[in-house]
């Protein structure tokens, strides 16, 4: 039992340390010791979602599917630093997720004038010669619908309980609610309207340079140890395998359908570990897997 708990307690250490920083606990008990109104409550779709450890797979899908707009990969490889802090940048996203997602509305709505302010000095012109600014509502409603799209492809594929149709509309509807106040103009509130909106920004998609070195960094040389590399490709696999085939062919990433025949029982097995390690169960609602 002892061997037990101390390995539970090592994976939880190490992924939290990467995923939300050092000062977690502190900033944990901000978040849910705060009293006051929240937009959500634990019986809705999006805490469903956003606490079952199919959000690590999630968040490399939608980095990749994210990185195929050139003009917002383009703010993204200027502004962001996520080359030289990748996992300041990961920590940053995590915390605006679990503060809009379970803080209360004071706090949400504070984390998101932040970033809104950070948002009004991120400008640039891309090599083309297409000028951008980070709060353009067309640039924040690709990020927004591929961040989302992933997030539940991922947990329909590896949750504890993927969503039924109503539920999954939930969810999405439910994510409107943060996006909107951060300047995402017409929101989608269902699934059809969010794959029909994702559908419309084929035209603009497109693999640049920037999209290269995004997608070599999180495939081919992830900032981790040699020890943790292989755990991560599973995840890499597991996200791969529930990517659009025509955003891998986008990428030039293979796209073999046999494959999933092992990455994505590989991925859900090593889901489940990490559900396991963080103690979560999906019927009640201890803080989430990822905060």
């Amino acid at each position: 039992m002892r061997m037990i708990t101390r390995t539970r307690s090592a994976i939880t250490s190490a992924v939290r340390a990467k995923v939300n920083g050092a000062d977690f606990a502190a900033l944990a008990e901000e978040v849910w010791k705060a009293p006051g109104e929240r937009w959500f409550t634990p019986g809705d779709a999006i805490w469903r979602v956003h606490r079952d450890t199919s959000m690590f797979v999630g968040g490399i899908r939608a980095l990749l599917l994210q990185s195929l707009h050139p003009v917002a990969m383009q703010a993204v490889s200027e502004h962001s630093g996520y080359r030289g802090d990748p996992w300041g940048r990961l920590q940053r996203t995590s915390r605006y997720i679990a503060v809009t997602t379970y803080g209360t509305v004071p706090d949400a709505e504070a984390a998101i004038a932040k970033v809104r302010h950070i948002h009004d000095f991120i400008k640039g012109v891309t090599p083309t010669g297409v000028p951008y600014e980070a709060d353009d509502p067309h640039l924040l409603m690709w990020v927004h619908c591929a961040e989302i799209d992933s997030f539940l492809a991922a947990h329909q594929a590896y949750g504890a309980k993927p969503l039924d149709a109503a539920r999954a509309d939930e969810y999405v509807a439910q994510t409107a609610v943060a996006a909107e106040r951060l300047g995402v103009v017409d929101a989608p509130r269902t699934v059809a309207e969010l794959e029909s909106i994702l559908m419309s920004f084929r035209v603009e998609l497109d693999r640049t340079e920037a999209a290269v070195e995004a997608a070599n960094l999180l495939l081919q040389h992830p900032p981790l140890p040699k020890t943790s590399l292989p755990a991560y490709q599973v995840l890499v696999r597991g996200a791969l395998s529930i990517m659009p085939p025509w955003a891998l062919a986008r990428l030039r990433l293979p796209y073999a359908p046999l494959s999933e025949v092992i990455a994505k029982p590989l991925a859900r097995a090593a889901t489940q570990t990490l559900r396991w390690s963080f103690e979560v169960d999906p019927d009640n609602t201890p803080p989430p897997a990822t905060f």
